[in-house]
């Protein structure tokens, strides 16, 4: 099972293909300011990555304070014993 799982995800990540998933409006924005020569471009990639990491550094968070937790019920039931 483990083996048809590694090589699923394995194809999945090589079978990416390049779209393109923004709003005409954006699109257009970006591509004249890159032939003016303006950095809009690149404060917009940093604005997609920060408002992409925030919801996994949540995720990470709760999962390290759940993890936390159940090991510290594990921990208490196991010295009461």
């Amino acid at each position: 099972m483990m083996k048809k799982l590694f090589f699923l995800t394995l194809v999945l990540a090589f079978a990416s293909v390049d779209v393109s998933a923004q709003c005409s409006m954006c699109s257009a924005v970006v591509e004249s300011n890159l032939k003016t020569g303006s950095e809009l471009a690149e404060g917009l990639n940093a604005g997609i990555l920060y408002l992409m990491g925030i919801p996994y550094a949540l995720l990470i968070g709760m999962g390290i304070i759940l993890f936390r937790r159940l090991n510290q019920n594990t921990v208490e039931s196991e010295s009461e014993s």
